[in-house]
């Protein structure tokens, strides 16, 4: 009897000549499953954090390592002046496990420890691979494993049910180390205190945490890991994090991690590289081991034991620290043998043609099984720049089972627009393209800049619109065409980006209200400073300055989104309003289109206003609930929003629209240059 063809395939036509690549990734997965647990369930055998590691128990304390090349493993710490102690000697088991047992007495809480492996012909100092708290030295700048067993543990935490079905989902991403005013580290505690309550109030329903895994150097922003189960000892204990994560809870957000499971740091010292003097321990041996873009380490995902240190890792994060989810960095890296480097992708054949990496992607389909295994309302994006099909659909359907997928294509369009197009030539039909353009059974993070656009080297959204005039003219009074021209355009680009989504939205840290300058961590090209690795929220606090306007905008465009995109159940399932176009005019540069009451209009000209600018709409009452141009929002205010428009019914359009099922009558506007409005319809 002929199976069942996937839903993925059913759902487009096009993948049908794939289907056997579709069906083999999804049949792999499956076996491997089986093979490496044996039947047990995933979110049972994917518990390496429980056994591996330092853990007290009742009679003491006990240790286990895997490192099958070993021949000899020691602890050497505070406890026993950093030498080779017999009594500190681990134990072989079985398929390359070690052990040791101590007593009460043999550690306390705060001291410092390594392993000293040893094996044929060589030996190293290590940080055991399941460590929970790695410090460093602030003089000698070494890095060590922490006895962590602190007699004050996090409180009991409250159960968070997580956002509703088909919630549109408003991400806040952000580095907790630079999150403050003052130039240096910044803290778990200072965040949950200083930040947390303004992401509140702006209206994201989700905060998004780069750099939680431990990394040794400050400036890889994180993605150099190092110690996958310790969270970053720079800014605090594991239970300030927990608190920062419960106090998000009890807010109604969402948390979730910037986890790198693509890649590993090299170092052999505070890393895995050579771990067990063997380089192919976790990883790729031969040509496949190093990334040749990003100086780092490839996993072997197809080793079973690699498989349960990575899937162990992410059920640990849900466990320990309450996370709601993942955002997997470097998803195209992992699913391709070229890492994607070279590649267009520029079609359906680029991604059946013998170059995916099996291995990874059916690690991948197995993390997402497993997340969604032990919490049922986790959050799982990724970071994938080539358009994978059925990236994010589930696992049943032939999918890898990921909630969500970056739409990365947004913010390379915003920047090419914004450099290489002029003002006047902006077509405003081809944005909303670009906007909506993505596959509509699988769910996006649309976003017009992240931390990537704000590094050094790179330039902010504001920062290409004003430039220098950012300097001297951002002051009320003082604004310059530049600055005008920046601040409409700014929020436009945000309202257009956001209000377009077929599933969530994200900002980075600060530029929701245009934050000058440059991210740049501390460095030697720099001076080891910290003045660019900080957010300046002084700036938004001050009323004088136009930061504080384009964060009212945020703030109010968030919420009414929130409000107002809400999730709708029909034929295609739970989903957000779809987007249907009512006008685009090239030649005045005007486009409109409406989600459920929303009505959105756009005039991208930089020249001209129109007055009474005919929209084809739903009849109704309509009431503007948003103009970009407001006084308010650092506009001109030259509409007066508090009159209701009413549409007047044309005999032509008396049929139901096609799409949704309504008639139509023309509604007349006032759309003034470079301005954006948002009207809700009162039924």
């Amino acid at each position: 009897m002929k199976r069942k063809t996937l839903k993925l395939i059913q759902s487009d036509p096009y993948l049908a000549p794939y289907e056997a690549a579709i069906q083999g990734r999804y049949d792999y997965a499956l076996r491997k499953e089986q093979e490496i647990t044996g039947g047990i369930p995933l979110d049972e055998w994917a518990t390496g954090y429980l056994y591996f590691g330092l853990h007290k128990v009742p009679k003491g304390w006990v240790l286990r390592e895997w490192a099958p090349n070993a021949t000899a493993i020691y602890v050497k710490g505070d406890m026993n002046g950093w030498q080779k102690d017999e009594s500190y000697r681990m134990k072989p088991l079985e398929n390359g496990v070690w052990e040791l047992k101590l007593a009460d007495d043999k550690l306390q809480h705060g001291q410092l420890y390594k392993l000293l492996v040893e094996w044929q012909g060589g030996y190293g100092e290590r940080i055991p691979s399941y460590c929970r708290r790695v410090v460093q030295d602030e003089q000698t700048k070494i890095f060590s494993a922490q006895v962590w067993n602190p007699a004050v543990q996090a409180p009991k935490r409250k159960p968070f049910k997580g956002l509703k079905a088909g919630e549109p989902l408003f991400i806040y991403e952000c580095h907790i180390g630079m999150a403050g005013d003052a130039e240096k580290v910044s803290s778990y505690e200072e965040f949950r205190v200083n930040v947390l309550p303004r992401i509140e109030k702006l209206g994201y329903n989700c905060v998004q945490i780069m750099a939680i895994q431990e990394h040794p150097y400050y400036g890889s922003f994180g993605y150099h890991v190092s110690n996958f189960f310790a969270a970053s000892s720079r800014f605090g204990t594991p239970e300030e994090l927990k608190a920062l994560i419960a106090d998000a809870h009890s807010r109604g957000m969402a948390v979730i991690m910037d986890i790198v499971h693509s890649h590993a740091v090299k170092n052999e010292l505070e890393g895995l590289g050579n771990f067990d003097g063997t380089p192919y321990q976790y990883f790729h041996d031969g040509g496949r081991r190093e990334h040749p873009a990003w100086d780092s380490l490839c996993f072997n995902y197809g080793k079973p034991e690699v498989l349960h240190f990575l899937l162990s890792n992410c059920k640990f994060w849900l466990d320990e620290y309450d996370f709601d989810g993942f955002r997997f960095d470097g998803v195209t890296s992992m699913m391709y043998l070229s890492h994607g480097l070279g590649e267009d992708f520029n079609g359906y054949g680029s991604y059946f043609n013998g170059n995916e990496d099996g291995d990874a992607i059916c690690y991948l389909t197995l993390a997402n099984k497993l997340i969604h295994q032990v919490k049922k309302h986790a959050i799982t994006i990724a970071e994938d720049m080539s358009g994978m099909p059925g990236l994010a659909c589930p696992q049943k359907d032939g999918g890898v089972g990921f909630d969500y997928r970056l739409a990365m294509g947004i913010p390379d369009f915003w920047i090419k627009y914004i450099k290489e197009v002029k003002d006047e030539d902006w077509k405003a039909g081809h944005i909303l393209y670009e906007m909506t353009n993505r596959r509509q059974d699988e769910k996006t993070v649309s976003y017009a800049e992240s931390h990537d656009q704000a590094l050094v080297g790179d330039k902010t959204i504001i920062f290409r619109l004003i430039d220098a005039d950012m300097y001297w003219h951002f002051e009320h009074g003082h604004s310059t065409y530049m600055v005008d021209r920046g601040i409409a355009l700014h929020k436009m680009i945000r309202l257009v980006t956001a209000s377009t989504i077929n599933g969530g939205y994200l900002t980075f840290m600060g530029n929701e209200f245009g934050h000058p300058e440059w991210i740049d961590f501390p460095r030697e090209g720099n001076g080891w400073s910290y003045k660019y690795a900080r957010r300046q929220w002084s700036l938004v606090d001050n009323p004088n300055f136009y930061f504080a306007d384009l964060n009212r905008f945020d703030e109010k465009m968030v919420h009414l989104l929130e409000q107002g995109l809400k999730p709708i159940k029909d034929n295609c399932g739970i989903h957000l309003p779809w987007v249907y176009k009512l006008a685009d005019n090239e030649g005045d540069q005007v486009v409109a289109y409406h989600r459920g009451d929303l009505l959105f209009v756009f005039n991208w000209n930089g020249q001209k206003s129109f007055s009474d600018y005919g929209i084809l709409a739903p009849e109704g009452k309509y009431k503007v609930v948003l103009n970009t141009d407001a006084k308010e929002f650092a506009g001109f205010g030259l509409s007066d929003d508090s009159v209701e428009h009413f549409t007047q019914h044309d005999p032509l359009f008396a049929a139901p629209d096609p799409h949704s099922g309504e008639t139509k009558g023309w509604l007349k506007l006032y759309l003034p240059a470079r301005s954006a409005v948002v009207l809700k319809r009162e039924k």
